[in-house]
C-alpha cells in the first residue's frame, strides 16, 4: 500500500517536474544592419508550445527589464513565471542596448520605426520555429505601443498590453512632469515637447532637463511623439488583453480604459496593488519606487494568472498547462 501511495504521488508530480525543466538559450535574429541578441526560456515539452515575445519599455531597458535607473529583473521574472505555466518566451536587448548595442551605438540613430521592424523580425523567426505553436506579442510600457504597431504585420495569435499608455506619449509626459518641476522649468519642458512634436530639434537644453531632452535623444522622441497608442491599438485584430496595475505611478487606469475604448472587444484586467514593474507594491510613491530596484520581489501572481486564463480561453494555451 505504501508503495502504491508513493507511486501515485510521483505520478502526480511528474508533470510539474517536467514543466519546471527549462531550456535557457541565447538567440539572435538577423536584421538589415546587424544582429539583435536575446534569450529563450523554454519549458521542456514534447509538443510545440506558445511563445511570448517580450518587448521592453522605454529608454535603455535591456532584455531583463533593467536600465541604469533601476535593476529589477521584471521581464526576466515574467519569463520565469510564464515558463511555469507552460509558456515559452523570448526577451531581447533592443538595438543600442546590452548585446545589441552595436546596432545603434549612438542613441540619435534610434527611432520607433526600427523598433517595430525589430519586433517583426523576432516574430518571423519564432513563427518559423517548429518548437512553437503560436506567437504572442507582449509589450510592457512603451513596448506595448511597439507591439501594437507590429501586430498588423506579424498577425500574432494574441496581443497583450502590460502597463501600456492609452494616450500620446507627449501627453503622458506632460502629466508626469506636472508638480515635479518648478514652474519655469516646467514651462521650458512643455515648450520642448511642443517643439519636438512639431519636428524641431533643440541643441540648447537646461541642465536639469538634459536627462529627458538631451539633443541625442530628441530624434527618437520626435518619432515617438508622432504615435498615438490608442489609434495603434485600434488598428490591431488579434485577440487582445490589456493588463494594468492599480498602483502604477507611470501609467494609470485611464490609459487602460482608453485602450479598451479603442478596441471594445479587448479584455481588460486591473490588478490590485500592482506597480509599473509588475510587482505588488504599497500605494505610497516611496514604496513603489523601491520596487524599481528590487529584483528579489516576485512578479504579481495574478499577472500570470490573467495571461494563462486569456491564452487558454482563446485556445492558445492547452488547458492541461
Amino acid at each position: 500500500m505504501r508503495f502504491l501511495l508513493v507511486f501515485t504521488l510521483l505520478t502526480m508530480l511528474a508533470p510539474l517536474v517536467q514543466a519546471q525543466t527549462l531550456l535557457n538559450q541565447r538567440m539572435t535574429v538577423q536584421v538589415p544592419d546587424g544582429r539583435l541578441h536575446g534569450s529563450l526560456l523554454h519549458p521542456k515539452s514534447d509538443a510545440p508550445l506558445p511563445v511570448a515575445l517580450l518587448i521592453a519599455g522605454s529608454g535603455p531597458t535591456d532584455r531583463d527589464g533593467n536600465n541604469p535607473m533601476g535593476h529589477n529583473d521584471s521581464l526576466k521574472r515574467l519569463a520565469q513565471a510564464l515558463a511555469k505555466r507552460g509558456i515559452a518566451s523570448v526577451r531581447y536587448d533592443k538595438r543600442g542596448v546590452g548585446q545589441s548595442r552595436a546596432l545603434a551605438p549612438d542613441e540619435s540613430q534610434l527611432n520607433v520605426k526600427d523598433y517595430v521592424a525589430d519586433a517583426v523580425a523576432w516574430s518571423r523567426l519564432l513563427q518559423a520555429d517548429p518548437r512553437f505553436s503560436a506567437v504572442v506579442l507582449v509589450g510592457h510600457s512603451e513596448g506595448a505601443l511597439i507591439a501594437s504597431l507590429a501586430e498588423p504585420t506579424v498577425k500574432p495569435a494574441a496581443l497583450i498590453s502590460l502597463a501600456g499608455s492609452g494616450r500620446p506619449i507627449d501627453t503622458l509626459l506632460r502629466e508626469q512632469l506636472q508638480g515635479r518641476l518648478p514652474p519655469p522649468l516646467l514651462a521650458t519642458a512643455y515648450y520642448l515637447i511642443d517643439e519636438l512634436k512639431a519636428g524641431r530639434i533643440h541643441d540648447q537644453v537646461p541642465d536639469p532637463l538634459r536627462i529627458l531632452f538631451r539633443p541625442s535623444v530628441q530624434p527618437y522622441l520626435n518619432s515617438l511623439f508622432r504615435q498615438d497608442p490608442a489609434n495603434a491599438f485600434a488598428g490591431t485584430t488579434a485577440p487582445a488583453l490589456i493588463i494594468q496595475g492599480t498602483h502604477d505611478i507611470q501609467v494609470g487606469r485611464e490609459d487602460a480604459q482608453a485602450l479598451k475604448r479603442a478596441r471594445a472587444d479587448a479584455e481588460l484586467a486591473l490588478i490590485s496593488g500592482m506597480g509599473h514593474v509588475l510587482r505588488i507594491t504599497p500605494p505610497e510613491r516611496a514604496g513603489q519606487m523601491a520596487s524599481y530596484s528590487s529584483p528579489e520581489l516576485p512578479i504579481a501572481h495574478e499577472l500570470t494568472e490573467q495571461i494563462s486564463r486569456f491564452l487558454s480561453g482563446h485556445g492558445i494555451l492547452p488547458a492541461s498547462s
